[in-house]
Parts: structure tokens; sequence; C-alpha cells
């Protein structure tokens, strides 16, 4: 399936001020996917490490982080020889080493012309950070999120709806009725399905919305298990309750996320809740501007382009509403 990504990759690949690149974002959107297949068509060969399937690895980042003495051993890890420019490095889960993140800082100033893209979920990222310091400066960042509006149209093989929407919307003229409704359509099962790959995929193959909503229950859970890592035992009833209560006010006309609704006496304070409320302020603006919208195909084209379409992706399309 195509993902606009492989478009930034290309371009990251072809800069000259290239730094090593950290790709991170939800669990499930798509991140290892993207960039293996970016590295096999773009690359000579592409060597895998997941620091998740290889706990070695970390024992390997823990003896030494210089690039000289990691590139002899990654290649007989991988089998094969990593060749500058013509090999792309890959480390996946990488927030399950702190070491191999801090590493990217040596191989960024000793050896800038490897290749290495690292992957890692966000919240993992952002916060398994006990020992070592961040890269600060010495790397280059991109979120993945999920798909958007329009990589969903593609994947269902409406190349020709999509580019009839864009020239509609760059002319600023109306969409023929029959291709309204067919748009329209589209919508609605976008949002049902959502833009998670793997939803998208069996949708597109078997039309199966049963099948679908079984993949995001399974997905859902992941992501209230992976919670449960970065917290502990005290926090993690409060973090459930969080997250259940997003869709509950985010639904009703209040545009505020309000801790004291989660629990009677549960201020901010007492829940110490590691949630940004002005995120989901400027997400909830959006959406109500959105359903104003006179014309609902403008709003298509809007989803298509908005990098916030992944929060309402996770706010709404993975609960239970």
């Amino acid at each position: 399936m195509y993902r606009k990504i492989m478009d930034f990759l290309e371009t990251w690949k072809e800069n000259e001020h290239r730094k090593h690149l950290i790709l991170q974002g939800a669990r499930q959107v798509g991140k290892t996917y993207s960039i293996l297949e970016f590295g096999r068509t773009h690359y000579e060969n592409v060597v895998y490490f997941n620091f998740e399937t290889n706990p070695k690895l970390n024992e390997t980042f823990e003896e030494d982080i210089s690039p000289d003495y990691l590139i002899a051993i990654l290649s007989h890890i991988a089998g094969q020889t990593i060749v500058k420019e013509k090999t792309l490095i890959v480390f996946d889960e990488v927030q399950l080493c702190e070491r191999a993140l801090t590493s990217l800082k040596y191989f960024c100033e000793d050896a800038p012309d490897y290749h290495i893209i690292v992957a890692g979920s966000l919240l993992g990222v952002a916060v398994n950070r006990a020992k070592f310091s961040f890269p600060v400066g010495k790397v280059d960042m991109k979120t993945l999120y999920p798909m958007d509006m329009e990589e969903f149209l593609l994947a269902l093989g409406e190349d020709d709806l999509v580019e009839r929407i864009k020239k509609c919307f760059n002319t600023d003229t109306p969409l023929p009725s029959a291709l309204h409704d067919a748009a329209m359509k589209r919508y609605r099962q976008y949002l049902v399905v959502g833009g998670m790959p793997e939803c998208v995929m069996q949708f597109a193959e078997t039309k199966d919305y049963i099948l679908v909503r079984h993949t995001q229950d399974t997905i859902l859970a992941s992501y209230l298990n992976d919670m449960s890592k970065y917290n502990n035992l005290n926090e993690i009833k409060k973090t459930r309750l969080a997250y259940d209560n997003i869709t509950v006010q985010l639904s009703k006309k209040n545009t505020r996320f309000q801790y004291k609704l989660i629990k009677k006496g549960g201020g901010l304070l007492n829940l110490k809740m590691r949630l940004n409320g002005f995120a989901y302020q400027v997400l909830w603006r959006r959406f109500t501007r959105w359903s104003r919208l006179e014309s609902l195909w403008k709003t298509i084209v809007i989803l298509m382009r908005s990098r916030f379409m992944y929060q309402i992706w996770d706010f709404f399309a993975l609960r239970k509403i």
C-alpha cells in the first residue's frame, strides 16, 4: 500500500545535510513496513535489527557505541557487509535500548555517510530515558501517523477519484453528483475502518466489517497494555480512567478535557496524569470546524492533508462509541 512517508524518505536520502533518522509513532501505524519497503526499493541491501526479538543486541551497545566498533559487530550479526550510502541500517523497537539512541550522536559526528533509520513507539522513545541523554541536534525526526483519507482511497484503488477531488478543490468547483456520492460512501467507510494499515488492508481485501472490528479491538488492547509498561502500579488505573474518558468528554459540546470529570475529587493535582489538555482542545476545535463546512467533499480533502486525523482515529475509531 502507498504511504506518503515514502516521499519524505526519498527526500531524506538525497539530502546532503541528512542526519540519521528517528521514525516515531504509535504502534501498528506501519513504521517497520514503510522503512523496510523503502530500503528494499532504494538501497542495495538492508540490515535489520530488532531490540525486542534480539535482546543480545543491548549487550553489544553496552560494550561500545563508537561507529567503528558497531559497524563491524553489526555486519557480523546480520551476515551482510554494511557499505556506506549503499546499505540501509534499521534499528527497530529502539525505545528498548537507550544506548542505541545515544549512539546516533556519534554516528552523526564520526560516520555521517552511513544511512541509519531507527523506529520506535512514540510513547517509549519519549519516556524511556533513565540513564543516557537523547542525541539532541544530531538526528532528524519524523512522526508517522495512521493512513489518512487519501491513502485510504488509494488503497481501495480509487486513484481517479483522488485526482478529481484534488482538481475540484484546486479550482474551487463542485464534484459531479455521481463522484460526490462515491466520495461520501468512501468517507463513511473510512470513519468506520479508520487508518490503521492492517485494518485498511483487510477491508480492501474482504470488505468484512466484523473482521476489521476484531482487528481494531486487538490493537486497542495492545495500546492499553503498552500504556501500563510506562506507568507504575499506582498510575495504571489513573491512566485507564483518563483514556476511557477521552471519547466521553470530547463527544459533548464542552471543548476542554476536564480532569474533575474523570472521577469525583480527581483534579489535575490529584490524578497527576501525563495528558496534554491543550492538544485535545486543538483536536476538537479542528473537528468541529470540519463538521461545519458547507461542502463535505472539501472536508474529505482537508482530512487528506491533516496530520491530526490520527488523533481522531485514536480517540474515536478505536473506541466503541
